[in-house]
């Protein structure tokens, strides 16, 4: 008795105090898995239905989670710049006569730019739960779905009768994914009604008129994922024909060393899709073959950080630098299918590889104020202007530039990027978990264990700090799986407990840490990602094999910070043949911008005789009071190296940056302290540096 009041006592001065007795508080179960169970199918939220493959991970319905931190600001950027407010400037975004307000289907601009908007700028106003956004997100889908036909089709009737009077079906499936995004926040069972009669017109084509244009053909993957997203809510088997309809007339994203077309957005979106077939016909060799395409562009073209390839419009022999670019559209189709391939698979690769795009390569693509973007960018970029760069670069014109006006697909499709980023920080588990998948400050909303909802805090400036905090808020305590994944460069994670250490059995990196206890209101977990400076070598096998390096800590990838020369102009002076803008566009707020260098770029890093790179010193500041850590002027960390002036390394005649010199190299000239900043801070940059052997 006397033990018992004196526990109570201790118990009660500890509540005063804000604290618990750890033994007041239930054990956890703690193991290292590579996926969560597949034998299981989530209570809560729709998942794949037998006979599909179980997935790894759900997407949770959008406006579950709530950003904060600097990917919320990423988004307001986002809203008050070129996505939010691009109905300001596109011709294609006029309402007047608009193919895609039109119920019969008739009128202008029913291609492509509507839905590649749309589908932005409406996952936008969701994550942000922005009124006037999604009203004005409803007055276009309202007319997508009033334009339904009695057959089941939709939408701009030019593209029913598209070249040689075969209908193109590609603007349609970006539709969809607006459709499924306005499903996902507003349950709306006209999004069901219209896909479903859809699908039974494209069931019923004949197969001479089905998927016969490039595109369309090259990206039907799309329209298959759609098909199994809907079969999941209906269970309609006939659309099971139809997936297998659509693999069937899709281009061969199956071809052992080779790749149907080489254009740089097929790519990044349409590797995907024998993972998706594969979830409708159980043959490893499906899943095989987007691994291996993945492999095949990076091993031919990607030898690069940031994550992309070289690709400047299509990846080309010979062409396989670091000065070489890659589209904006690619970037964020990218990220897409990484996210999309995480929750197939639950594999943490593709976790990590859509972290390497949204912090390295993405934010540099565009202005800081997102009120601009250029279509091309590459990890060693020694200017941003107006100039034609070709044959340098395949394409021909002023594709370099920063312009809001310009850059037609990039202009409309850039938006998905960070909204969708954003909603795949967490997801649902088939054990009626959670998943926390990519770090970043958010709060997410979802029902677990027993069905209750739980609200999970999580604050962090990853990746520019390695610590991740969450706070779990709970009406009542709950029993549930939570997941962590293990970044791949990540060797000694940290986890705590309400203040107590959880050991690890077993090698983390590249996995998850499964965590599975009844969580109560309140309860505090604290992960570690300790990150270390690396070096990544690349080697370029052409006339004459070189190589060179790059730095990096934890995910972030750095490049020298160029002084940059910021030149702002009207928009309207030097555009791609096929820009088109409304005649009432404000050229006086919306400008195009070149950027020129005003410091050396042409440094080789320091190294000793064994190869060994003189790195002085990693600093991290204060965090940016405006919240945006990607620009050269506030991003919160720096690393400071050895270096030396390179004087043969020039812009080639193309005004690209040139080939890198053979390394390593012995050189003369004086030895000097370099800055370099995260890449995705660096609208100029060199990520990719040669070597130097200190003679000393």
């Amino acid at each position: 008795m006397h033990m018992k009041k004196w526990f109570l006592a201790i118990s009660c001065l500890l509540a005063a105090l804000g604290l618990q007795l750890a033994v007041d508080r239930p054990p956890v179960e703690v193991s290292v898995v590579e996926r969560p169970p597949l034998h299981m199918r989530n209570h809560f939220y729709p998942s794949n239905r037998s006979p599909l493959e179980p997935q790894s991970f759900i997407f949770l319905p959008i406006g579950s989670i709530v950003p904060q931190g600097w990917i919320r600001k990423m988004l307001q950027l986002q809203r008050d710049g070129l996505n939010g407010r691009l109905s300001e400037i596109s011709a294609w975004l006029v309402k007047k006569n608009n193919a895609w307000l039109s119920r019969d289907g008739k009128g202008d601009h029913g291609w492509e730019e509507v839905p590649y908007w749309l589908r932005g700028y409406s996952a936008l106003a969701y994550e942000l739960h922005d009124t006037a956004m999604i009203r004005e997100a409803k007055f276009w889908l309202e007319a997508v779905i009033q334009s339904q036909r009695p057959d089941g089709y939709f939408g701009p009737e030019a593209n029913l009768h598209a070249s040689n009077g075969k209908p193109d079906l590609w603007p349609n499936m970006v539709m969809l994914d607006c459709l499924q995004s306005y499903y996902s926040f507003s349950h709306d069972p006209r999004v069901l009604d219209l896909m479903q009669r859809y699908f039974q017109w494209e069931l019923a084509l004949p197969d001479s008129v089905f998927l016969t244009h490039y595109w369309e053909k090259s990206r039907a993957g799309d329209n298959l994922y759609s098909v199994l997203w809907l079969y999941n809510l209906t269970a309609d088997s006939s659309l099971l024909h139809l997936a297998e309809k659509i693999h069937r007339h899709t281009a061969n994203w199956e071809q052992p060393g080779t790749l149907p077309n080489w254009h740089n957005v097929n790519i990044a979106q349409c590797f995907r899709e024998p993972a998706t077939y594969f979830l409708v016909s159980h043959d490893s060799s499906d899943l095989h073959f987007t691994y291996a395409d993945f492999q095949l562009i990076r091993r031919l073209y990607g030898q690069v950080p940031g994550g992309m390839f070289g690709a400047d419009e299509d990846a080309r022999p010979g062409r396989i630098g670091p000065e070489q670019a890659v589209e904006t559209c690619g970037m964020v189709e990218q990220m897409y299918s990484d996210e999309q391939l995480l929750a197939m698979t639950g594999d943490p690769f593709w976790a990590d590889h859509a972290e390497n795009v949204a912090f390295n390569s993405y934010p540099a693509a565009l202005m800081p104020n997102m009120r601009a973007l250029r279509y091309l960018t590459a990890p060693n970029m020694i200017n941003s202007d107006w100039h034609n760069h070709a044959p340098g670069v395949e394409n021909e014109g002023p594709f370099f530039q920063m312009n809001p006006f310009s850059h037609r697909c990039c202009q409309h499709n850039h938006g998905m990027g960070w909204p969708y980023y954003a909603a795949s920080l967490w997801m649902a588990t088939p054990d009626d978990g959670l998943a926390a998948l990519l770090y970043n400050a958010c709060s997410v909303d979802a029902r677990v264990g027993e069905g209750d909802t739980v609200q999970i805090v999580e604050d962090t400036h990853y990746p520019f700090s390695d610590r991740v905090q969450f706070v779990v808020h709970l009406r009542r305590s709950q029993r549930f799986p939570l997941y962590l994944r293990i970044p791949a460069w990540c060797h000694s994670p940290q986890i705590e407990l309400n203040g107590q250490p959880i050991v690890l059995k077993s090698a983390a990196s590249g996995k998850y840490v499964r965590l599975e206890r009844r969580w109560e209101e309140g309860d505090r977990l604290s992960l570690s990602l300790p990150m270390e400076l690396w070096v990544q070598h690349w080697t370029y096998k052409g006339k004459d094999t070189t190589s060179g390096v790059s730095l990096n800590y934890g995910p972030l990838s750095f490049s020298l910070q160029i002084k940059e020369q910021i030149k702002p102009e009207n928009p309207t002076l030097h555009v791609v043949p096929d820009a088109r803008w409304r005649s009432d566009a404000d050229t006086q707020h919306w400008r195009a911008y070149n950027i020129e260098p005003v410091s050396p770029w042409n440094v080789a890093l320091l190294a000793n005789a064994q190869g060994e790179i003189h790195t002085l010193r990693l600093v991290k500041s204060r965090w940016p009071s405006d919240n945006n850590p990607f620009t050269a002027a506030s991003c919160p960390i720096r690393l400071w190296v050895l270096g030396q002036q390179v004087p043969t390394w020039e812009a080639d005649a193309n005004g690209l940056c040139g080939p890198l010199p053979p390394s390593p190299l012995r050189l003369n000239t004086p030895i000097d302290t370099l800055e370099l900043i995260p890449m995705g801070a660096a609208r100029l940059r060199i990520t990719v540096f040669p070597l130097a052997i200190n003679r000393h």
